[in-house]
């Protein structure tokens, strides 16, 4: 009987909670546009955002609006201020009790990061969902703009995006007229897994003046056949595996000399944690990658 009475006031703290955030939701609600396209409506009150990618954390800060951080996802590490948010979850699980407690005016996904059952679950709560939606370098700059709209911080997010726009053009003038460089960009072994046309990398593989080999692929991230990898012969290949792996991966390809990239010794371990996070810094990140693929020229 006391255990039902203690669960019975546990569910009424939280419906408590819960309604509490709606209402104040609700309360001269502001329209804004997401990168969806999507309109959300967020309240007059002071920011309260959870962010559930490490990436969307980090574009937050740089957009300035750190201060309205109230909760964040496993492995957001930047800026190094963004380890100091309380983490409600991972890619995995996510702690909604946590969620619900921490009374956020929005919380703020990737589209490709989070998965769509927990938007779903999110917004039936009556929080509002705020979509990123970044699949191409140049879109970084002006999803910075809508975060800074977002959070009331569009002073701050325009200054970072103009920085973030001039460092792209200045990387696509320096690679712009670079030999072209065939490249395969593997990401997993047995089976591989590589990019597909509509992952960043393979925008930013294009900003360097190299070829995804696999860029007809409509997929993030397809799985491709050893076989079909020899036929499009790529001159470089760059493992981004997990740590002590890569080595293993790149032997694998030394079983075919006739491959362009085995024969010319174009073998190359290649991690870099800004482009697998996805924030601002992808940007600074892809000129550290083009350099990498000049080594290949």
């Amino acid at each position: 009987m006391i255990s039902f009475a203690r669960a019975a006031l546990r569910v009424f703290g939280l419906c408590a909670l819960l309604a509490a955030g709606v209402a104040g939701a609700a309360e001269s609600a502001l329209p804004l546009r997401d990168d969806a396209g999507d309109k959300i409506a967020l309240s007059s009150a002071p920011c309260r955002i959870v962010s559930l990618a490490p990436g969307t954390t980090a574009m937050l800060f740089a957009a300035g609006a750190g201060h309205c951080m109230v909760g964040t996802i496993a492995h957001s590490k930047e800026p190094a201020e963004a380890a100091k948010v309380p983490v409600v979850g991972d890619a995995e699980t996510l702690d909604f009790e946590q969620l619900i407690g921490l009374r956020p005016t929005v919380v703020v996904v990737a589209v490709d990061v989070v998965q769509r059952a927990r938007i779903d679950r999110i917004r039936a709560l009556g929080i509002p969902v705020y979509q990123v939606h970044v699949t191409r370098l140049a879109q970084m700059p002006e999803s910075l703009r809508r975060l800074g709209a977002l959070a009331g911080t569009e002073a701050a997010a325009n200054r970072e995006a103009d920085r973030l726009a001039a460092e792209l053009a200045a990387i696509d003038a320096r690679f712009r007229n670079r030999a072209p460089v065939r490249v395969l960009y593997q990401i997993w072994d047995k089976p591989i897994y590589t990019i597909g046309g509509q992952h960043v990398i393979t925008d930013a593989l294009k900003l360097c003046g190299a070829v995804n080999v696999f860029a007809d692929l409509g997929t993030a991230a397809p799985a491709v056949t050893r076989e079909a990898v020899v036929l499009r012969n790529p001159e470089l290949i760059l493992a981004s595996a997990p740590p002590g792996a890569a080595d293993e991966w790149l032997a694998e390809w030394q079983k075919f000399p006739a491959l362009a990239a085995v024969r010319d010794r174009h073998l190359v371990k290649y991690v870099d944690e800004r482009i697998d996070r996805m924030g601002p810094s992808v940007i600074a990140a892809t000129g550290s990658l083009c350099a990498v693929i000049d080594g290949a020229r």
